[in-house]
């Protein structure tokens, strides 16, 4: 399997997030990545292969030409105003505040365009959000050329993002984009899986309304897990998209054997719809000690659930997404991929 890894994700290297009431160092660090290459390379997995240059069009399949904007002339446009720190959303359109028009106001437009201030922007998130991305697409070229599964380990993460908004530290949606990026190339009916602890928001907002891309989701019930405001099991599509979006909300504490018996539902589902492709937004945070999550996953449970993903015999793109036990992350990534080499 072909490990598809851009350099550039260190300029993703911010200084703080807001958790808890206090600012602290991001959960979300360059260092997740190299836990995940060193077990690797233990594993004598290949080594990674560098990203192809796609440049802005499969980007801008899926996400706002402004908001891509935006991103990439924040960083400029925070400085010019002469603040300090790093650009960090304090006001938000909400119920009660309804203009949307984009302020012109580089303040305005990070509430405008912001879900979540978990997430500053800082020196360089434009450049490694754009090489997360061509991570992800060069991923799925290999499944376009034939091979059976490649393993994108993009940063950022994506499936926060939406088409125009960025929050959960995600800035660019690196599944959507591999997605589309399949779709273009032929695949009439692809399937993004995300097992991530937190709801794909922005991977649903995305798709909601198209009957060709089927969003699936196992995640930690939105009552009391981040995003919240998305998630629910009710949520099933709209319009031509009506049926194409499933959710599949966990409780606290969920266990491994529960969490299994709802990836069967939800295999049986992808298979049941036709899928011709599949994209695993991989999140490994349902490791039992994840420090922003709350599953019970162990390490060997990554390893059986790879299997079963190795069994489903569809041509798969595992995308990097979350996981926060920074020692274990690479044991937890690499027992997904070498659970579904071994079948």
């Amino acid at each position: 399997m072909d490990i598809i890894y851009s350099e550039t994700h260190r300029l993703r290297a911010p200084k703080f997030e807001l958790n808890g009431g206090l600012l602290v160092p991001p959960f979300e660090c360059p260092e997740r990545l190299d836990f995940i290459l060193a077990e690797a390379k233990a594993r004598g997995f290949a080594a990674p292969q560098p990203p192809s240059d796609h440049g802005l069009a499969p980007i801008q399949a899926v996400h706002d030409v402004d908001y891509l904007d935006f991103l990439a002339t924040c960083w400029d446009a925070w400085q010019a105003m002469g603040f300090k720190g790093e650009a960090i959303a304090n006001i938000f359109p909400s119920r009660r505040m309804t203009r949307l028009a984009v302020p012109s106001d580089i303040e305005g437009k990070l509430g405008y365009y912001c879900l979540a201030n978990d997430t500053a922007i800082s020196p360089g998130t434009w450049e490694a959000a754009q090489g997360s991305a061509q991570v992800a697409l060069s991923g799925a070229d290999r499944l376009i050329a034939g091979q059976r599964a490649a393993f994108a380990l993009c940063r950022p993460p994506g499936h926060h993002a939406a088409q125009d908004m960025f929050g959960g530290y995600c800035f660019l949606n690196n599944a959507g984009i591999a997605a589309q990026h399949l779709r273009d190339q032929g695949a009439a009916r692809v399937a993004i899986l995300d097992v991530d602890f937190h709801h794909g928001n922005g991977t649903q907002a995305m798709f909601y309304d198209r009957p060709d891309v089927l969003v699936v989701n196992l995640h930690g019930d939105p009552d009391y897990a981040f995003p919240h405001f998305l998630g629910g099991a009710d949520e099933r599509g709209e319009g031509a998209g009506e049926g194409a979006t499933l959710n599949y909300p966990l409780p606290e504490g969920c266990s491994f054997e529960r969490w299994f018996e709802t990836l069967e539902i939800a295999v049986s589902a992808i298979q049941a719809w036709g899928a011709e492709a599949l994209v695993v937004s991989l999140g490994v945070d349902t490791y039992e000690g994840d420090p922003i999550s709350a599953f019970k996953l162990k390490s060997a449970d990554f390893t059986t659930y790879g299997q079963r993903l190795g069994r489903f015999g569809l041509p798969t793109l595992f995308v990097m997404e979350g996981g926060y036990a920074v020692e274990a992350i690479g044991v937890n990534t690499i027992n997904v991929l070498d659970g579904f080499a071994q079948v």
